[in-house]
């Protein structure tokens, strides 16, 4: 890993039974398991959002009412390591050639391109995206990052004109559970 590499505080909406697990430590960390829904916004990883508790706190709320179990949040220190970072102009352009790679594939196949889709303009089902972050990291790229970090515009603007978004939040994806430092209960 990358020793002056950025760190940063993320926070994982989830469970109170996960929450506990893992901050007693009747999980460890590196048996903590990645998200890999074929709709993962940054591909697949554990996601955090960047000093987000608050926001991590809504998402494991909705999540949480369709479990009927109890929301909780996990803090975490992350060294983002070598990190695809989408903030960053070069990997903007990096992930496009990739999308272009994907399409050709796709097409080469026959076979229909995946969408981003779902019930708001946020289309929060990022199958097409996911699919490419993936494509390029395992296929592309040869660094091996260790996360996935970018900003997402979301939700309603915060007043008439605006283009700032009362959900606006950066996400990170950490795909080497090393760069997972330590965890704790937020207060």
């Amino acid at each position: 890993m990358n020793p002056f590499a950025r760190t940063v505080i993320g926070y994982h909406g989830c469970s109170r039974s996960f929450a506990d697990r893992l901050l007693s430590g009747a999980l460890a960390l590196h048996d903590w398991e990645p998200s890999q829904n074929e709709y993962d916004w940054l591909g697949h990883g554990i996601y955090f959002w960047e000093y987000g508790p608050a926001r991590a706190l809504r998402w494991a709320e909705e999540k949480c009412s369709e479990t009927g179990e109890e929301p909780a949040v996990v803090g975490a220190i992350i060294q983002l390591g070598h990190c695809f970072d989408l903030t960053d102009e070069q990997n903007t352009l990096n992930i496009a050639k990739a999308h272009d790679l994907v399409k050709a594939s796709f097409a080469a196949a026959g076979k229909p391109l995946p969408e981003n889709r779902g019930g708001d303009e946020d289309l929060k089902g990022r199958f097409l995206d996911c699919l490419v972050v993936n494509y390029y990291l395992q296929q592309v790229s040869a660094v091996r990052y260790q996360t996935v970090r970018c900003a997402f515009a979301e939700g309603p603007p915060s007043y008439d004109g605006s283009m700032i978004y009362r959900e606006t939040h950066v996400q990170v994806a950490v795909r080497d559970k090393a760069c997972v430092l330590g965890v704790f209960r937020p207060t």
